[in-house]
């Protein structure tokens, strides 16, 4: 299937011109780039969560194939929803997906479903499309999609499957965890909130990061794809994690009441 943009147009603008203009204004081509397993990147439009995803993305070392990890924010009839073949479209261009890696996480985890369905309305996924095609043309991709009702175990048990199928495919892959922060409460909230969880990200704790934001109720939309990169992460031999980038909404808005965060983070 060849997947076509949803809200290109709304998040990011709908022109290949445009498109290009926005990211090149929102990233820093002379960044020194540094090795990564994985990132955290924020999927809002890009008016208000540009800035923090160009950061990642430029001072990240940006590999052939990449496996995006996003949160549903609607019922997908899937616990992991993964697609195996096609491409995804965007103003930028066409990815294709990276047939034989998504193979093998579909095999190795049996909560991963084909699912094609599941990615044809979530823009989580598709927004950090264009940073990825705007620096690797030729970048290859995996797009997982997250239910709200994954648990902890099952959680693991995917970032344990995709470390083992990134070791067996041998490319190098970067893991993309695509989650806003706290939303829509005040700015001191959203600075305190945020901490909390980005504090057990960057302390490389997936099960701390989980209880954390359920416990204290963050509404921290991609909590899940997080945590189970953070496993696969740590599957492949993270030692570090650091803190690219946080802003709010409010930063782009003018309105520091009702705010959304954003934290970009490198994992290596």
């Amino acid at each position: 299937m060849k997947r076509k943009p949803c809200v290109a147009g709304q998040f990011y603008p709908g022109t290949r011109e445009r498109l290009r203009e926005t990211i090149g204004s929102m990233t820093d081509p002379a960044a020194a780039r540094k090795k990564a397993l994985a990132v955290v990147s924020p999927h809002a439009g890009y008016i208000y969560s540009g800035g923090v995803a160009g950061a990642v993305f430029s001072s990240t070392v940006l590999p052939p194939v990449f496996i995006i990890l996003g949160p549903a924010h609607r019922e997908i009839g899937s616990l992991f929803a993964i697609q195996t073949e096609g491409s995804w479209q965007t103003p930028l261009g066409e990815s294709p997906i990276e047939t034989n890696l998504a193979s093998r996480i579909l095999a190795a985890c049996p909560l991963v479903e084909e699912n094609e369905r599941a990615h044809l309305m979530e823009h989580s996924l598709e927004v950090q499309l264009p940073f990825i095609q705007y620096f690797r043309e030729d970048a290859a991709i995996v797009p997982i999609c997250v239910s709200a009702e994954a648990g902890y175990a099952e959680l693991d048990v995917l970032g344990r499957a995709l470390a083992g199928a990134v070791r067996a495919h041998g490319d190098e892959t970067l893991i993309v965890a695509s989650t806003d922060m706290s939303h829509y409460v005040s700015q001191k909230t959203a600075e305190k909130q945020d901490r909390r969880a980005i504090d057990k990200v960057l302390g490389l704790d997936p099960f701390g990061l989980f209880t954390t934001v359920i416990e204290e109720r963050i509404s921290m939309c991609g909590f899940q794809p997080t945590a189970a990169a953070l496993v696969a992460a740590l599957a492949l031999g993270a030692r570090r994690a650091e803190l690219v980038c946080y802003a709010t909404s409010g930063e782009a808005s003018g309105d520091y009441v009702q705010v959304v965060g954003y934290a970009g983070i490198r994992i290596s």
